[in-house]
């Protein structure tokens, strides 16, 4: 038999490679789907199945109708579809059955077939195997479970794009560029009495800048795959009573906010979501920015400055018959939408340059609002396949690639020897190896996993 890892305590151990079983689906459906892998599945499965067809002789890729018995008893009809190894997700012989969506069925079949010899799987265990049986790297292990995330368009196409191998893809070829300029620098080695070069130091360099370029391209795009996997931050600004909160309720098209002609009603962050084109917006509705000597109002204005510094995008808003605005101060990558409500007291007023003109009441200018909001966030690259960067751990090791990359330039400007610089080189690569898992350990591999559900 073979090994695989499995969890313990939040770390991998190494233990015999088990036949593991785990509901795939949510409780409450019309149809459950049972997952079964490991060398013996498609005998455990067979000798509680019956059908038309043995499963043992069944050809791989097939689905076989019949029923589920332990004993006398029919627990329920079935399909249940038989892979066998290499050509299954885990790269072992697996079975995945579908039945019933009751939990009193799921349960009694997963019992039955953990009597018969499987266990139940551990969190993410089915991904491990996979990773583990070369069918994934790290970097589409962890873009399953940003798959099974999704809440919108755009965080399905950056998924997706991950998934496939995109930006692994991306990922090998520079690794690839740079074992080639390693090998060059050690053969110099290997001939160092002779002092020759076979590493031209100018196209050397003029490689590692190319590099250079396109690490800091994938960390750039670290912005948008943040923002589009966390969704957008959105901070609903200004003064007491202009109309944030209806402005909220009428972007959520829900009562969310409570709404008064009293002002300070909002003295808290209230936060809520929409998706609008394919992208989700974070809409944090805030307290009315004003001087106030009120404990719980100088509280709740805190917060909104606190918003305003997490959010990617500020709705600046102002009653159109009051263009005085709080000075807010935004940093480079923060945009700045700026709203004059309620035109529908004042049709016709001039509302100045670059201002939009709406009334949060009656829904009049939303449009251009929301276009405007949309705007912000290019999401092109996502649906045309681009590699993007949203993953923490992703970014992290990029901008360690990208320095010690930067150090392999500076030792290439120095003359320094050949050694020194393919060691720097060689980092370089290690960090990059570590996005894909070329380079990982039990401890990096137990925090991934550990974040999937049983049945992935």
């Amino acid at each position: 038999m073979g090994s695989v890892y499995v969890f313990k305590r939040d770390n991998f151990m190494i233990h015999e490679n088990h036949t593991i079983v785990a509901p795939a689906t949510a409780t409450g459906g019309a149809i459950a789907i049972i997952r079964m892998s490991g060398e013996e599945s498609v005998n455990i499965c067979d000798g509680v199945f019956k059908g038309s067809v043995s499963l043992v002789e069944a050809k791989a890729n097939s689905v076989i109708y019949g029923y589920i018995v332990d004993g006398e008893r029919t627990l329920d009809d079935v399909l249940v579809t038989v892979f066998r190894a290499p050509r299954s997700y885990t790269g072992e012989n697996s079975i995945e059955i579908s039945c019933h969506g009751s939990k009193y069925i799921v349960s009694e079949i997963i019992a039955l077939l953990m009597r018969s010899g499987a266990r139940m799987a551990d969190a993410g265990e089915f991904t491990v195997r996979a990773f583990l049986a070369g069918k994934l790297d790290l970097s589409q292990a962890e873009a399953v479970a940003d798959m099974i995330a999704s809440s919108s368009r755009s965080a399905h196409a950056m998924a997706s794009t991950q998934m496939r191998g995109g930006y692994s893809n991306k990922l090998k070829e520079l690794r690839d560029r740079l074992l080639h300029l390693t090998a060059l620098l050690e053969l110099e080695l290997d001939f160092s009495e002779e002092d020759v070069e076979f590493a031209d130091r100018g196209a050397l360099r003029s490689t590692m800048e190319s590099i250079k370029v396109e690490i800091e391209a994938l960390q750039s795009s670290f912005s948008l795959g943040n923002v589009i996997k966390e969704g957008v931050a959105v901070a609903i600004v200004g003064a007491p009573n202009v109309g944030k909160s209806t402005l909220l309720n009428r972007l959520l098209n829900e009562e969310r906010a409570m709404v008064s002609d009293i002002a300070g009603t909002t003295r808290d962050v209230i936060e809520a979501q929409a998706n609008i084109d394919g992208v989700i917006f974070r809409f944090l509705d805030t307290a009315g920015i004003h001087s106030t000597e009120d404990r719980l109002e100088k509280m709740g204005i805190e917060r909104t400055y606190s918003s305003i510094e997490r959010a990617n995008i500020v709705l600046q808003i102002v009653d159109v018959m009051d263009s005085a605005t709080s000075n807010i101060v935004l940093r480079d990558d923060q945009y700045l939408i700026r709203i004059a409500n309620k035109i529908d007291c004042h049709p016709g007023v001039d509302l100045g340059e670059g201002v939009i003109g709406i009334s949060a009441k009656t829904g009049e200018g939303l449009d251009l609002l929301v276009e405007s909001l949309r705007g912000c966030v290019d999401t092109n690259s996502l649906y045309d396949g681009d590699a993007v960067v949203s993953n923490g751990r992703h970014y992290d090791a990029l901008g360690l690639s990208y320095t010690a990359l930067a150090d392999a330039i500076s030792a290439l400007d120095n003359q320094l020897t050949s050694d020194l610089l393919s060691e720097d080189v060689r980092q370089v690569i290690y960090h990059l190896g570590t996005i894909t898992g070329e380079i990982t350990t039990d401890e990096v591999l137990g925090s991934i996993f550990s974040k999937f559900c049983i049945g992935k």
